[in-house]
């Protein structure tokens, strides 16, 4: 075990898409084109308690939100999502919450161009309880909204990956690089 920020390599990546494509780079980064969803398995372990991860996306069609669910042996845990979010555009300020989630957590909004960016945290995703997220976004509307969303999965199962679901579908575009950290 590393102390710091340390990349974690995905053992594989599944994705949804007619012409998606992903590809696991040798810095341990995600590459994907074009895909309707993304799963990384194999990045949490017994190494690390706390994940980050840094993403930068796009749509390839238009602006949507979109859901991040925790995964095991590449299936996704289907319930028990709950989810704050604070969103601030110029000077308004907004918030929803919802709880006994399906879909997942509600993780952003991406468009077209400029490509968004978002840093997102996993706390215990692999240990045998429940899991919380954070995650953190600018995406290239508005000029610099910012958006700020928090999350927890209340059951207590080990999980060894994520999936990143575009919600309606529409095809999305970027990369992503998950880090383990120590305390």
């Amino acid at each position: 075990m590393t102390n710091g920020l340390v990349v974690m390599t995905p053992t594989t990546v599944n994705k949804t898409g007619g012409s998606s494509t992903a590809t696991i780079n040798a810095d341990g980064s995600v590459t994907f084109s074009a895909c309707e969803t993304i799963g990384v398995n194999g990045i949490f372990t017994a190494d690390y308690d706390n994940y980050m991860v840094t993403l930068r996306v796009s749509s390839d069609s238009s602006a949507n939100v979109f859901y991040t669910k925790v995964r095991s042996s590449g299936t996704d845990a289907s319930s028990n999502y709950a989810w704050q979010r604070l969103v601030a555009t110029s000077t308004t300020i907004v918030g929803e919450r919802q709880t006994g989630q399906t879909g997942g957590w509600r993780s952003g909004w991406w468009v077209v161009s400029p490509k968004s960016g978002y840093t997102s945290y996993f706390f215990g995703p692999y240990l045998a309880q429940p899991t919380a997220f954070r995650i953190v976004g600018a995406p290239g509307e508005d000029g610099a909204r910012v958006e700020d969303y928090a999350g927890t999965h209340s059951t207590a199962s080990s999980y060894d990956g994520f999936s990143l679901i575009h919600a309606t579908p529409s095809p999305f575009s970027g990369l992503l690089t998950v880090f383990g950290f120590n305390q």
